[in-house]
């Protein structure tokens, strides 16, 4: 399995339009954040973790030839608001892009999305799939064995996955124990760790970094990220010899 980095940054993106901060003026492309989305390669197949405002220019950027499915977290724009464009995906294979999320989602997108969904369909429209899924049940696509994680994002539920021995989760501020136990076993660990300050609706690096402590993962990587944790060289620098900043582009094996 490979897990590749399409966007590591928050709502905003890195560099933050108007913003004249040393990291959003950085030279290192490491410091270059797109809206935050995993793309995972198992058995030959490509699963997307949420399609946010830059989908259509991750999938440029990794060649992107053809997509089983979409998983979404949750019903925020940064992660929802480049679903149109699994349309490419639609007229090179004819066929629909099946969707995985829970009723927030599938309500979120019906709202977003009108004539996608409507009785009568524009020539041209995307053509998607939705599975409404439960936080409780595993479920498989080709096979492939997904199971959901529940989170909190302030007052909102959101959904991370577990596949195999990987963990990806963001916009958490809170994970009960129930869900923890999912993750514990788990040899990768992906988390949001927005700033350094303390936020009311993201895990912080120090919060990240005792829950990565905690869940005790082979490794960890620290995605979601804002222009105010820092430039990706110098944290880095601060963090124990398991956990990474992940960046845009970056591939590891599972």
């Amino acid at each position: 399995m490979e897990l590749t980095f399409l966007g590591t940054g928050t709502s905003q993106g890195v560099p933050v339009i108007t913003c004249n901060c040393d990291i959003c003026l950085s030279k290192d492309s490491k410091d270059k954040r797109l809206r935050s989305s995993a793309m995972i390669t198992i058995q030959g197949k490509i699963f997307v973790i949420d399609s946010g405002p830059d989908f259509r220019q991750q999938m440029l950027r990794e060649n992107v030839q053809d997509l089983r499915a979409i998983l979404f977290t949750h019903e925020h724009k940064d992660h929802i608001a480049g679903m149109d464009d699994v349309r490419a995906f639609n007229f090179k294979h004819q066929r629909h892009i099946d969707v995985y999320c829970d009723y927030n989602v599938q309500k979120a997108l019906l709202r977003e999305y009108p004539y996608v969904f409507s009785d009568f369909k524009y020539p041209g429209v995307p053509e998607v799939k939705v599975h409404q899924i439960d936080k409780h049940q595993t479920f498989t696509v080709d096979g492939v064995l997904f199971n959901p994680i529940e989170v909190i994002h302030y007052k909102l539920p959101v959904l991370g996955y577990r596949v195999g021995d990987l963990t990806y989760i963001t916009d958490a501020s809170y994970i009960s124990e129930q869900e923890v136990e999912k993750i514990k076993g788990s040899k990768v660990l992906v988390i949001n760790a927005l700033r350094k300050r303390k936020h009311i609706s993201h895990f912080n690096l120090e919060e990240a970094l005792a829950f990565i402590e905690r869940v005790n993962p082979d490794r960890a990587y620290l995605i979601h990220i804002s222009h105010l944790l820092g430039k990706h060289e110098d944290v880095s620098k601060e963090l124990p010899e398991n956990v990474f900043i992940a960046y845009d582009g970056l591939k590891i094996k599972v």
